[in-house]
């Protein structure tokens, strides 16, 4: 959270954490295609030849106003590949809050299984109380065939029943808003809390 006075702006951070090729790019993606543009800034990717996102994706949206503070929601999405786990804690520096994307489909538990854990060490190694760090999760590519249900895929990574999860199929747009709405409204009541 960065408050900027001159300006009466709140900024907020929300990370999509989650293994290679699990939809974060694609939620960004579907947020920014179907975001007002008055409400949004530009939409920043970098990829690589694999079209994969390499650093990160970053939106900005804006809502109403929390104690008299405009504030803007940075959205960035992390690499998926385990090789760029540097880039992936520095990416949640700052961090208000966190969008776990799992891939639902049933041969991907062991990279979500790993991403899950190296989300929750970056975050302790930063500093976060992970018991009351806003994150939430979302079972992604749903519509996918062979895919897992999703409180076997909540047992395995061991979530936590207070935290929100929602089913989506995130190239189709479903669950998409509802995921986003999710963490904002989890951001705001942090940052509510801590005021």
């Amino acid at each position: 959270m960065f408050i900027n006075w001159g300006l009466g702006e709140l900024n907020l951070k929300i990370v999509y954490y989650g293994p290679a090729l699990s939809g974060k790019t694609s939620n960004l993606q579907y947020i920014y295609a179907r975001t007002p543009p008055h409400l949004r800034g530009r939409l920043v990717s970098l990829k690589t030849q694999q079209e994969r996102t390499l650093l990160f994706d970053f939106l900005q949206l804006e809502m109403g106003k929390i104690n008299n503070l405009k504030p803007k929601f940075k959205l960035y999405t992390v690499p998926g590949q385990a090789y760029y786990a540097a880039s992936r804690r520095l990416i949640l520096q700052g961090a208000d809050g966190v969008v776990f994307v799992a891939d639902s489909q049933a041969g991907r538990s062991a990279d979500n299984l790993e991403s899950w854990y190296n989300m929750e060490q970056h975050l302790v190694e930063l500093g976060y109380d992970i018991s009351s760090f806003p994150i939430v999760v979302q079972f992604n590519k749903r519509d996918m065939q062979h895919i897992m249900p999703t409180n076997e895929m909540r047992r395995q990574l061991n979530i936590a029943a207070y935290r929100p999860c929602f089913e989506a199929s995130a190239i189709r747009g479903v669950g998409v808003f509802d995921t986003l709405k999710a963490a904002m409204t989890a951001v705001v009541a942090q940052v509510r809390k801590s005021a």
